[in-house]
């Protein structure tokens, strides 16, 4: 029996709620569902995340992984940026390369 568009968006928050905000959260960013339709995931992304050139990389080396994981239905995923970021304070998160460069 195929599922209903409704109960895999529910599937899709459970996983964005349990799994990827709480890792985004620790930066100032995360990331909202905004739909799903033909196996396409729309995201967008917000606070420090929006606009952050590493969470485009993270939307697609760690969160589209995690939901085609646990979702089966799930082929790709889209990331927007929060056009409202800014205004709400919100910067992209940057990490100081020199700190890193020291190891």
């Amino acid at each position: 029996m195929e599922r209903t568009n409704e109960e895999i968006s529910k599937d899709i928050k459970m996983v964005l709620e349990d799994k990827v905000k709480p890792a985004v959260a620790q930066h100032g960013g995360t990331i909202n569902f905004m739909s799903f339709e033909e196996g396409v995931v729309k995201l967008q992304m917000a606070g420090s995340c929006s606009g952050c050139a590493m969470s485009k990389i993270t939307l697609q080396n760690s969160v589209e992984g995690m939901l085609k994981h646990y979702v089966p239905e799930v082929q790709s995923i889209i990331g927007e940026d929060d056009e409202q970021a800014a205004a709400g304070g919100y910067t992209p998160y940057y990490p100081n390369v020199l700190e890193w460069l020291r190891y």
